[in-house]
């Protein structure tokens, strides 16, 4: 899905009040990492990832695995921490980052 940079902008300033609701240790995206993923990228839609200590290109390739085993997008990343969207049209309201901060 491509975002054009005013949504990106937005969506950036929502992820940053944003806490990282997963972490991710050493032992990479296990699979019930990546399950926690989905649940959270379900009901949330906009979550922020905490990544592993590594170099940034190997930052880079676990943030983009995730975001293909989710079919999430990466919005940004920065140092340990990578925000993620996946829209769903049937989102809680009460639950959505997104639809929290639309006002």
């Amino acid at each position: 899905m491509e975002l054009d940079n005013a949504t990106i902008k937005r969506l950036k300033s929502i992820g940053h009040e944003l806490k990282p609701i997963v972490m991710i240790g050493n032992k990479g995206v296990t699979p019930a990492i990546a399950e926690e993923i989905d649940r959270a990228l379900t009901d949330h839609e906009l979550i922020k990832v905490k990544l592993p200590a590594g170099t940034k290109h190997e930052r880079d390739i676990v943030s983009n695995e995730i975001a293909v085993a989710a079919k999430a997008n990466v919005i940004h990343t920065i140092g340990r921490m990578a925000l993620l969207l996946r829209q769903n049209p049937n989102a809680n309201p009460k639950l959505s980052n997104l639809a929290r901060h639309s006002q």
